[in-house]
Order: C-alpha cells, then structure tokens, then sequence
C-alpha cells in the first residue's frame, strides 16, 4: 500500500528566485598589448608629469595621456580628455549631467540628489600624483539635503591612462535621522561616438541609441522598451530595457563601451578592483552600463533586493565610510583591430588593479592601507549524516565572507558596513585578505547544501593581524533524511525551466545564451500562455525540476494590467513505513514582490506569510 498526499501553496502576486552566474574577468595580454597603441602602454617612469590646474570655476589635471576637467568647488566631472578626443563625456548635457556622484534618499519613494561639493582643496600635488578633494558639509539649515558629510576625491597618477575616484561619507554626532537607496558614480558619454557597449566577454552588443528608445514603444514599464523605429535595422524590433544588463557583484568588476567613430577605435571603462565597499554580498546584482550611453558605478543600491537592504541612520548615529576607490580606463586600437583588442585590454587592467589592491596611494586617512589591514584563514566543513556519503564533507567552493555582526543570512541585508568574501578551494581552505580593522562575523553558504553558515563568535581584526580559525563545520538545518527535493540549493534557479521569450518581445544578445536567458523581457507573461487554466502540478519522481518547474512562481494574467493568485501543487507518495512522524518542508524563497506566502497539506492550510517585498524583481 501506498499513500498520496498533495502539497500545495499560492503567492499573491510575484516571487523570483535569484540566479548564481559565473563568468572569468581574466583574459590573456601578450598579443592584446601588442594591438594596443604607444601611448597606453608607455611605463610610468618615462611618461610626463601630472600638471593641475585651476581658475575660478574649473579644475584640469593632466598626465599627457588624459586630460580631466572638474567644476570647482561643486566636483562634477565637465570632460576627460583622451587620444584626440576633446571630451569623452556629452558636451550637450548640462554641466550637472556629464560626470557625477548621486545620492537617493528620504521616505520610501526616495529622493534624487546629485551631490555638489562647497569646497574644493589640493591634497597632494607632486610629478607623479595630484589628488584633489571637493567637500560638501552639511548644517542644520539645508533641510531637504541628504544629512551626510560627503567627501569626492579625484587622483591621476603618472603613466595612468585614466584616473580614480571615491568618496567617503560621514556622519557626525548630531545629524538627523535618514534613509539612504542609492549611491553611485554615473558617467554619459557622447552619443555621437559610443554604439558598443560589453559587460562581459559574452554580453556585448551594438546599443540603440537614446533617440530610437524615444521613439519606440513603452512596455510594461518606463526602462523596457520595444525598438520599433531604431534606425539600425539590427536592432529593430528587439527590446531594451536597463535590467537586462544586471551583474552579479561579484562580477561586476568591468564593462563600457566602444567608440568604433574615432580613429583609432577608443574605450571607456568603469574598472571595480573590489566587492568591499558594495552592499549586499556576492550574489546580488546591481546595474552597470545602458543606453545613454551611460555607465555607472554602483556602490549601494536597493535593487533587486528592496528597501530591506537600504541604510537606515538613527538620530544622532555616527557613520563613516569609504566609497571606492574605482578606475575610470581609457584605451586605444587602430581600426586593424577587432572589438576583442580593447575589451581584452580592459580586463588585463581591471586584473592589474586588482593586484594592487588595496592601494597605496589614496592620501585620505580614511582609506584603510594595505599594511593596516589583517586577514582570516581556516577550512569550512560541513556535517551532514543524511546525506550520501555520511559524516563531514569538504565545503567545496563555499563562499566564505566577512560582514557585520549579525543573525544567519544578515549579510545579505547589509549596508552599513564593509564586506569582505572568498571563495573556498575544493578542500574547503578560505583565506580571506586585506580586511579591515574591525568587528565582523564570519559567513558562509555552501553550494549543494541548504541554509547560511555562521560562525558564533565575533572576530576583531586588528591592524597587521592574522587570526587562524582552524577547522569549522557548517551543520545544515535539518531533521532527516531528504525524501524529496526540486532544484539544487545555490542560491541560484539557474537549474529551473526558463521558457522562451515571446518572438515579438526578445533581446537577441541572449537568444543564444542560455545562462543568460532569464534576462530576456516578460518571461513572467509565458507562465499565462503555458498554464491559461490550471496552475503548475510536479510529480515528484517523474518530472524534473529543468523541464517543469517554472523558474519564478508569478501570477496569472487573466486581462489587461489584472492579474490573479496562482497555486502550484507538488504530488508525492509516502510509502506506509516512512508516511507517520514529523516532517519539515524548507522553502528558500530568493526575492519577492508583494507577496503573500501559504502552504497547504492537502486541504489543510499549515503556513501562511504576511505579504512582503517591494524589489519587483519581476513587474
């Protein structure tokens, strides 16, 4: 004898389970530098001095390679000058709108605010480097201002073909409460110029242009839209849309775009050679360049995540911390080059940044040095005796990191503070590098086991320490054996049916990509067109999790902008010498959008969850 039992459970509107994507930023250099042209590859010792200079209103730093001109003292970027090319940046927009730092902030709708500093001061200025500050202050008179301290600092260094940038925010006693979304840098570029934009060596394509998404058709929403008159006839016809163009932070490390209208060809770069002043570890994912062109810089933002993840100051909270810095890359090839050239140059940059971090040169006390910094080591394993195989498991490749200290899982929601990750060898050795000073927990979450590991006793990393944690084991929340499991817990629905997109509404850089294919516009729409009636149903033991269980468990569209609740079931059986006893259901639910949760045994409903999220990660 046999026992069916039904497991059933609704949402109200949308939930979307996050994806764990993997893509190198390392790429060979010997032929790259090769096609480069002389004045990006000249070595620092025989290129020019750094000059400054400065009027009323302007601030220009040059190095002979790049040339930089900044408002004085409000710090936007007004040009950077590179190979022939007067300005990079829109000399149409105002000059409020080419190079800047934003801020969004204030009550859950959020106020923008660009950041302009009051004062401006010389740092350093020497042959080989000139950094410069612009300070913005904020008193008890700017009501309507963002209550934070704001420090922009610029550095150009000799032989560089580019320059760095950061910001340090901080908040004396005495500052009013306040809510932060958003901070980032944001560079728009000329349009008459940049038409290739690459994120990665697979997403890279030829972009419509501001103009042609003026002129198409608005979809669900404001940034998806259907290039119905783009005058590249490539791209009529496809849609755009910003989101579509998200990475992981973890592989948020460099994107831009190409000027194919110059001669030579030329490249512009957002360069991150570090995670640790970004919010919400790893796996989240933020923006990073998009029509405009634009790109960006993000260091916070509530993005995919919702306002679980912004930064809440208390009446009266001190604060401080340092924003970068970044490197804005600039590079050449003579028209005898493919695309490859400089998109591969750019990733041999971002690695040597990454080598050299954390720097040594940024001249604000506030930036933590690299012999000011300490480290962390051990081996994670994991205790699992229901699982095959019995006893303790290496932690194979488990992200190990650093955050403030909090309860499992909190840093994922944490903004306030550094982050600092790795990921585990094979055998389960971490080591984590130049973090610093300060109090932590350790964090870690294990690929192929469900649940987030923490580690029970706070970690004080002193200047120049290393703290050996020797062996730890990761006990994963169970209370049996697993009779039966949908997917693969890792923090990715990577392994789940993604439908095709409709025909009429597709991005053909991921037409071909299937690791990618869950970027593609409206796939919450496909749930309707493959369940118009009855809702999702898995047989355990007969269908399987990449042919039948949707990816994102949505709503069904039953009219125009009118959507209903959907219950999918999950059909088992029991056999009689395992169907008595106590049994745990576990549910990772990665991201919803006003939400509500509730499981159902056959007819009885056995949980219910208020409703919850506002990321719309799904619209």
């Amino acid at each position: 004898m046999k026992r069916s039992n039904s497991f059933m459970w609704w949402f109200g509107v949308t939930l979307q389970l996050c994806f764990l994507l993997f893509s190198s930023c390392s790429e060979g250099s010997t032929s790259i530098r090769r096609a480069l042209l002389k004045n990006d590859l000249t070595p620092a010792s025989s290129s020019p001095a750094v000059k400054l200079d400065e009027n009323h209103n302007q601030v220009v730093i040059d190095n002979g390679i790049v040339q930089v001109t900044l408002s004085k003292p409000e710090g936007y970027v007004l040009a950077i000058s590179y190979n022939g090319i007067d300005n990079v940046l829109e000399a149409k927009n105002k000059d409020h709108n080419r190079g800047y730092l934003d801020v969004v902030w204030g009550n859950d709708d959020g106020v923008f605010q660009k950041i302009e500093g009051t004062k401006f001061s010389v740092i350093e200025k020497t042959e080989d480097q000139v950094e410069v500050s612009f300070l913005r202050q904020w008193t008890h008179s700017m009501d309507g201002s963002v209550p934070i301290k704001i420090d922009m600092r610029y550095i150009m260094r000799r032989g560089n073909s580019g320059y760095y940038s950061y910001a340090i925010f901080e908040r004396p006693e005495g500052f009013p409460a306040a809510k932060v979304f958003q901070i980032r840098l944001v560079y728009k570029l000329r349009q008459d110029k940049f038409h290739y934009m690459a994120i990665s060596r697979q997403r890279q394509r030829v972009m419509p242009t501001a103009e042609d998404r003026i002129n198409g058709q608005e979809l669900a929403y404001p940034e998806a839209v259907l290039l119905t008159t783009a005058k590249n006839p490539r791209i009529r016809g496809e849609v755009d849309d910003k989101y579509q163009y998200s990475a992981e932070n973890k592989e948020n490390c460099v994107h831009g775009w190409i000027s194919f209208d110059t001669e030579p060809h030329a490249g512009f770069w957002v360069i991150a050679p570090s995670n640790e002043f970004r919010n919400g570890g790893p796996p989240k994912q933020d923006l990073t360049s998009h029509v405009g062109p634009t790109s960006l810089a993000m260091f916070v933002s509530t993005h995919y995540a919702g306002t679980s993840v912004s930064i809440n100051f208390e009446k009266g909270e001190t604060y401080k911390k340092v924003f970068g810095p970044v490197f804005v890359y600039l590079n050449s090839a003579s028209r005898n080059n493919n695309i490859d050239t400089l998109w591969s140059d750019a990733v041999r940059q971002f690695n040597e940044e990454v080598r050299s971090w954390p720097y040594d040169f940024p001249r604000s006390p506030d930036f933590i040095l690299p012999n000011q910094r300490g480290t962390v080591n051990g081996r994670l394993q994991v205790r699992d005796w229901f699982k095959k195989g019995w006893g303790n498991f290496n932690a194979k490749f488990a992200y190990v990191g650093l955050a403030l200290p909090g309860e499992n899982g909190s840093w994922q929601r944490e903004s306030k503070g550094y982050q600092f990750w790795t990921q585990a060898d094979e055998n389960g050795y971490f080591e984590i590098k130049s973090v610093i000073p300060g109090d932590y927990n350790l964090y870690a979450w294990v690929p192929g086991f469900i649940g987030d590991y923490r580690y029970n006793t706070t970690i004080t990393i002193k200047r120049g320490g290393v703290i050996k944690l020797g062996s730890l084991v990761y006990r994963p929340p169970r209370n049996g054996p697993t009779i039966w499991e949908i997917g693969v817990p890792d923090r990715s629905a990577a392994e789940l049916y993604v439908p095709d997109p409709d025909p009429k509404l597709v991005n053909r850089l991921y037409q071909n990509d299937a690791r990618n294919k869950f970027r593609q516009y409206g796939l919450w729409e496909r749930y309707t067109d493959l369940y118009p009636e009855k809702d999702l149903v898995y047989n355990v033991g007969v269908d399987k999790h990449d042919k039948n269980w949707f990816f994102a468990h949505v709503a069904r569209r039953t009219g125009k902008q009118t959507y209903q609740p959907t219950t999918w079931q999950i059909k088992f059986e029991l056999d009689d010498e395992t169907s008595s006893g106590n049994y745990t259901f576990q549910v990772a639910l990665a991201s919803a959008n006003e939400a509500r949760f509730g499981s159902m045994m056959g007819e009885t409903l056995i949980h219910t969850m208020r409703q919850q999220g506002w990321e719309k990660t799904m619209r």
